[in-house]
């Protein structure tokens, strides 16, 4: 079975490419394959800045719904924060390339990147209260990078918002058209691989010290999904309703 990431590093830039068509979802062995090229990129002293990017029309449409349930769930939730917590731990800066859709958990993802670029049709959306949960990380990072207000309303809604509108609330940080995201995207990761990587690392350090305690907080959010809110009826009637094809049906008001 072919690698789902691919990574490559040159002048500087290393470059991360999900590749899990056709819509790169995030199952456990993405997920895995993911921590796995982050770890060995982290420690190439060539690589001064990472470029977090995706083939095809779409970056992912999120987690696999699937390893969701149980008994799946108590491995994925985990390895998932864990991932997440990755990617913001990684010491170099993180720029995220995005097009097409960018939901659930791949939104999660992006929010651990330090910088984002998008395309003018990219969609960035939270939709796992349709399905009866929450999304843990996004939990953690979206009202960090945003106001309350507008992570509040995409958690509780569920509706996903353009790119612009990312643009508008900081979440993003160039909106550009189709063809020229990829250029885009490298020119940023250049204006920053240009720099001293010694300084590069010791910035991102410090940025960090406004976040203490993370590794405890992702934990802690797992836990809260994985113990609490996996105990409950409409979890699971809402995922399964998303498999099935159909409305799902509550039972707490």
């Amino acid at each position: 079975m072919r690698p789902a990431v691919a990574v490559t590093v040159e002048d500087g830039i290393a470059r991360v490419v999900l590749d899990h068509p056709p819509l790169n979802i995030l199952t456990r062995t993405v997920l895995r394959e993911l921590r796995e090229s982050l770890a060995n990129v982290t420690p190439d002293r060539a690589a001064r800045v990472v470029l977090l990017e995706a083939r095809g029309s779409h970056f992912s449409a999120g987690a696999d719904v699937e390893e969701h349930l149980p008994p799946e769930v108590g491995h994925m939730i985990p390895e998932f924060l864990e991932t997440v917590r990755q990617i913001e731990a990684v010491p170099l800066p993180v720029v995220a390339a995005v097009r097409g859709r960018c939901l659930g958990g791949a939104f999660e993802l992006v929010q651990a990147a330090d910088m984002v670029v998008a395309t003018d049709g990219a969609q960035f959306g939270q939709p796992e209260i349709f399905l009866g949960v929450f999304p843990p990380a996004a939990c953690l990072l979206l009202p960090e990078r945003c106001p309350y207000g507008a992570a509040a309303e995409m958690l509780l809604t569920g509706d996903p918002i353009s790119a612009a509108d990312a643009r508008q609330l900081g979440l993003v940080q160039q909106v550009v058209e189709d063809e020229a995201l990829e250029p885009a995207a490298l020119a940023l990761a250049r204006r920053i691989a240009r720099h001293s990587g010694a300084a590069l690392r010791l910035t991102k350090r410090a940025l960090h010290y406004a976040h203490p305690n993370r590794r405890r907080r992702f934990r802690d959010l797992g836990r809260l999904y994985t113990e609490e809110l996996m105990s409950l009826d409409d979890p699971l009637e809402g995922l399964r309703a998303f498999r099935e094809k159909r409305k799902p049906t509550w039972t707490h008001r």
